[in-house]
C-alpha cells in the first residue's frame, strides 16, 4: 500500500518539485494550500489531494493531516511563518497521530553555527528545540546553499568581471545541492520510517578556487578569485548593514546573504559526513553542470 505524505508550502518552488518527486515514488500525496492560493498546475496531476486550510484553526488543520504517513514541510517565510505556523503544523501532526515530520530546514549546518551568527538559520535553530520536544519521529534534511544560486542570485560569481568572491581562505569547501536533488531525496526521507533526525546531503562540495577553475573551463576565459575581507570584516558588514537596513519583509536582505557567506566561508556551517547513498546511488547535479547549463 503505497504511503500518504503531506505537503506544507505546496505552492512554493520547493514545495512543487518535493511533489512532483513523492509522485514519481508513488506516494500519494496531500497539498496543503492557504485558502485563496492560485493552485499551480503540479497540484492538479493525478495522485495529490488538494486541502485548503487556515493555519490559525488547530481542530481543521488536524483534519487535514488524519491518516498521513508523513508531513514535509517546505514552508518558508520570516518568523511568523518558520516558528509559529511551522508550530502549529507540528502540533496539528502529534495532534492528528502523523508518526513524522520534515521541518523546513533545507540549508546548512544550523546545528554547528555560531549562536545568533544568521537570523534565518536561528529560526531553524529555535525550531529544532521546539520539534525534539514533540513525540514524534522528525528529519531534518540539511543540503547546503541551493546550487541554483550560483548563477546570480548569491553574488559569489561575478561573471562580468570574470572572478570568484572569497573570504578568509579560497579554498574553504562548500556544500551545493540543486532543488531538484534536495526534492528527489526529501521524498525518499519523507517515505523513509527509520529516517535518522539529521540528514546531510551536497549535491557537490567546491571552493571558491574550484569555481573560478570550472568558469575558466567552461567559458574559456581565466577567471580568477578575489579576496573580499575576513569573517570579522564580513560579519561586521552584515551587523551594520542590518541596523541601517528599513524594515522589510525580504526574506533575503543583502545583510542575510552576508551572513550565509559568514557560515560558509568560516566553515562553521560546513558538512563533515554525507547522508548522499543511504537511498543508493543517484546521479548528483555537480556546481560544474550547473554554471554550464547558464
Amino acid at each position: 500500500m503505497s504511503q500518504t505524505i503531506v505537503v506544507a508550502g505546496a505552492t512554493g518552488d520547493l514545495g512543487g518539485r518535493i511533489i512532483r518527486s513523492l509522485l514519481a515514488e508513488g506516494a500519494g500525496v496531500r497539498a496543503l494550500v492557504r485558502p485563496g492560493k492560485a493552485i499551480p498546475g503540479v497540484l492538479q496531476e493525478a495522485g495529490v489531494s488538494v486541502v485548503q486550510v487556515d493555519y490559525l484553526d488547530a481542530s481543521t488543520l488536524k483534519d487535514a493531516l488524519a491518516g498521513a504517513d508523513a508531513v514535509v514541510s517546505a514552508l518558508s517565510g520570516l518568523a511568523p511563518v518558520m516558528l509559529e505556523t511551522q508550530t502549529r503544523l507540528l502540533m496539528a501532526a502529534v495532534a492528528a497521530g502523523v508518526p513524522r515530520f520534515i521541518p523546513s530546514d533545507y540549508a546548512v549546518d544550523f546545528t554547528t553555527i555560531k549562536e545568533g551568527s544568521n537570523r534565518n538559520l536561528q529560526w531553524r535553530r529555535e525550531f529544532r528545540k521546539i520539534v525534539d520536544a514533540a513525540p514524534i519521529r522528525a528529519t531534518s534534511v540539511l543540503s547546503g546553499a541551493f546550487a541554483d544560486m550560483l548563477t546570480g542570485v548569491a553574488p559569489l560569481i561575478l561573471f562580468r568581471q570574470k572572478r570568484v568572491l572569497f573570504w578568509r581562505d579560497a579554498d574553504q569547501p562548500m556544500a551545493f545541492t540543486t532543488m531538484d536533488d534536495v526534492a528527489g531525496y526529501t521524498a525518499k526521507a519523507a517515505l523513509d520510517p527509520e529516517a535518522p533526525r539529521f540528514l546531510r546531503i551536497a549535491g557537490d562540495t567546491v571552493s571558491s578556487r574550484e569555481l573560478a577553475a570550472i568558469m575558466t573551463d567552461i567559458s574559456g576565459t581565466q577567471y580568477r578569485t578575489l579576496y573580499a575581507g575576513s569573517i570579522g570584516s564580513l560579519r561586521l558588514m552584515a551587523r551594520v548593514g542590518r541596523m541601517l537596513a528599513k524594515p522589510s519583509t525580504d526574506l533575503y536582505p543583502a545583510w542575510q546573504g552576508m551572513q550565509y557567506f559568514g557560515n560558509m566561508f568560516s566553515g562553521d556551517g560546513a558538512f563533515h559526513t554525507l547522508d548522499n547513498d543511504r537511498y543508493g546511488s543517484r546521479q548528483w547535479t555537480s556546481a560544474r553542470e550547473v554554471l554550464r547549463a547558464r
